[in-house]
């Protein structure tokens, strides 16, 4: 079914394919409820201290504005993440901006935050059903100097915390001008202890507390690895989501070498296993780790859990291989969740085999 939605989506350029999809589902969220959500399995997983059915979300970036969290909760994903959002609305960069890599089933992206704020976002929370788990990523705006950038993360923490399951602090987008440069330890301690701080009196404020999640880049070495490690633990902070897209263009061909933004899907597994395995090596289980980057398939899914994450996040291999992959994911999770190591792999060979024909 989604093969055939995929070729007339494909049809359509990528921006506007996604706006498409996107008011579809937000229309449509019973039927696929019916047709996705009920087959995925149950695999409980707690994650940052929430109970989630199973530990397969949906990445921060699909619905930057909050536009379809019922519509995708529907598809049967264990959390959904929205965003990035930023205190002030803004266009984000010129398009085309979007663009499909069907060869190394890729996207590449230069979107630069583009939303409609923080306040119409956090409408449109209140609107929604919201079931499950719903975290919300924030960002800077483009127009901020880079010495108060942390006063926009201060401000959208303060705007979405009551309405969130988790916060997660993305300083990892490419599409931003200096917003990697915030990964660097001095100017992430800073950050960190002053979002700590303010996500601690915001839970004495609410009585409630909600957990802070960090994420980066895949394209980070050893060295820097070392100091993002150590000043979350030093922080205490409750998650790290890795990773965000790619600048590597390793292995395309030269017409992409020169096109800036992100890369994700196929060419960025590698890197992003990469980092959970040394983050892992690093926090151990004191910080779990949320791994996203290249998941297409239950294989995909696998390799990410055994090298460290608690729990998964997909976007472009739901674009490349439709909802089916949330339940294939879950599938995946449980069988590793229940040391079934020589069945798991029995049967994801087989899997990937049968959706490998199915592509041609």
């Amino acid at each position: 079914m989604y093969s055939f939605a995929r070729d007339a989506l494909f049809a359509l350029e990528p921006e506007t394919a996604h706006d498409v999809t996107l008011r579809t589902l937000a229309r449509t969220a019973p039927l696929a409820r019916r047709l996705y959500g009920r087959h995925v399995p149950h695999a409980p997983v707690d994650l940052m201290g929430m109970q989630l059915p199973n530990p397969i979300g949906l990445a921060a970036g699909l619905d930057k504005d909050g536009r379809c969290i019922d519509g995708l909760a529907a598809l049967g994903f264990g959390f959904v993440e929205i965003g990035t959002v930023t205190p002030e609305p803004q266009a984000g960069n010129d398009r085309p901006r979007l663009f499909r890599l069907p060869e190394q089933r890729a996207l590449l992206n230069r979107m630069g935050f583009n939303n409609d704020g923080v306040e119409a976002l956090v409408a449109r929370v209140k609107a929604s059903k919201r079931a499950g788990a719903l975290g919300i990523n924030i960002g800077k705006n483009a127009a901020t100097p880079a010495d108060k950038a942390t006063d926009d993360y201060l401000v959208a923490l303060r705007a979405v915390y009551e309405f969130a399951s988790y916060v997660t602090i993305n300083i990892s987008s490419p599409n931003t001008q200096g917003l990697r440069d915030m990964q660097g330890r001095d100017s992430l301690d800073e950050l960190l202890g002053l979002l700590r701080a303010e996500r601690d009196r915001l839970a004495d404020q609410h009585d409630r507390y909600v957990p802070l999640a960090v994420k980066i880049a895949p394209d980070l070495d050893e060295e820097q690895l070392d100091a993002i490690a150590d000043r979350l633990l030093h922080h205490g902070i409750d998650g790290v989501i890795a990773t965000n897209t790619t600048i590597s263009r390793e292995g395309l061909a030269p017409r992409w070498w020169q096109e800036a933004g992100g890369l994700s899907g196929v060419p960025v597994r590698p890197a992003s296993t990469r980092v959970i395995a040394a983050l892992h090596a690093r926090v151990g289980t004191k910080i779990p780790i949320i791994g996203v980057g290249g998941i297409q398939s239950a294989r995909d899914a696998t390799e990410k859990l055994e090298a460290g994450a608690t729990a998964l996040q997909i976007y472009t291999g739901l674009i490349y291989k439709g909802p089916a992959l949330v339940r294939e994911c879950a599938q995946a999770a449980a069988l590793v969740r229940a040391g079934q190591r020589a069945s798991a792999l029995k049967d994801l060979v087989g899997t990937d085999r049968a959706r490998a024909s199915a592509d041609r």
